[in-house]
This record gives structure tokens, sequence and C-alpha cells, in this order.
């Protein structure tokens, strides 16, 4: 099941959303009550239901996995996205927030970012707390009223925090932020994170610039 979901993972990071849910699904149904289960509904299930715009089917899959939480009595922090053990609930509410990002379910997703803050800030994981921060600044950007300033200023933390080595996740989620940005690109914010994020680019090593 840890296998299954890390390739679910693989295929969702390259854009494959229907082989990323189908995998994840079909190791969920061999062992639908295994504390494994939890990863696959929201890493591997919700996050990619939520980039195929599946809004009720997304949601199903958190239920769920929090569902599992409470019955495994997991721990509630933030523990390793690719631990063998159980995900903890923090985990699995950071990982719906990127669900429901996709979604565009903005009011939820700030308040699920604010009731996470402390936890998020506690925890060890730079990247993490990197990619938490770029699911808030694009939620704020999503907003009927877009602070851009703010998205900006959240975008910049979360390239400082994972500096001098960023995983692929917060490299893509950095760019999606800027790409989202776009119809403010002559605002100042946006131009200097457009900036910050091109330094950045020529900083990494070879392999990781990619």
């Amino acid at each position: 099941m840890w296998a299954s979901g890390t390739q679910s993972f693989a295929a969702y990071y390259t854009g494959r959303y229907d082989e990323a849910d189908a995998r994840a699904a079909a190791a969920v149904d061999r062992a639908p009550n295994h504390p494994q289960a939890i990863r696959l509904l929201v890493n591997g299930r919700a996050r990619a239901l939520g980039k195929l715009s599946d809004r009720h089917q997304a949601e199903r899959a958190i239920g769920q996995a929090l569902e599992l939480s409470d019955r495994h009595d997991v721990a509630p922090g933030l523990t390793s996205c690719i631990s063998f053990l159980p995900y903890g609930r923090a985990r699995t509410l950071a990982n719906a927030l990127t669900a429901r990002v996709a979604l565009q379910n903005t009011g939820h997703v700030l308040r699920d970012a604010e009731d996470l803050d402390d936890l998020v800030e506690k925890s060890d994981s730079v990247w993490s707390r990197s990619l938490v921060r770029l699911d808030v600044a694009t939620a704020v950007l999503q907003q009927q009223a877009p602070d851009v300033e703010h998205a900006m200023f959240l975008g910049q933390q979360a390239i400082t925090l994972a500096s001098p080595l960023p995983i692929s996740s917060v490299r893509q989620r950095s760019r999606d932020l800027y790409e989202r940005a776009a119809p403010w690109r002559s605002r100042p914010a946006v131009r200097e994170y457009g900036e910050q994020l091109q330094v950045w680019g020529r900083q990494l090593p070879p392999a990781e610039a990619g």
C-alpha cells in the first residue's frame, strides 16, 4: 500500500491525475480499513480528484481519511509524508488543503490553514511549512477580493524556507503561484516574487533546476 501511494504521488507530480487516483483507489480497495489507506485517500485520491475538478469525490476521500484517522487514533501532528507510520491528522489536513485549493474552495482552505498554523510552524519540515504557505498564497489569490501583496509575501517566505534544497513539489507550486498571479504582473510585489523565483532557479543544482 505504501508503494502504491508513492506511485500515485509520482503520477500526480507528472500531471497524470487519472492514473494517480486509480493507483490509490486500487490500493485502498485491497485494505480499506488499513491505516495506510489514510495516505492513499488524501494524498493519492483527494489531491488528484481536486485537479480533476471532481469536488464530490475529493471531499468524500477527505472525509474517509479523517474517519480512518479517528478510528486509528493517529498522532495529531505533521508527520512525515513518506513515513511507513499512519499519516498524522495535521498531515492529512495539509493534504486536504492542497485538494481544496485545486477546487478553489477558498474559504475552507483559509479556515483550515488558520487551524493548522501552530502545528505547521512547529514542524521540523521546512518543506511542509513552505508548501502550506504556497497553498495559502494561492487561495488568497482565488478570493473574491484577491490580496496580491500578501500572496506574494507568502510566496517569498516559501521560497526562502525551502532554500537551498527544495523538493520538486515546492518548485512546482512556487511556479504555479507565479502563473496564477499573471493578471497582476505589473504590480511591484509580483515582479519582486518573479525575480526571486528566477534567481532561486539559477542557484539550484542542474538536477534540481529542471
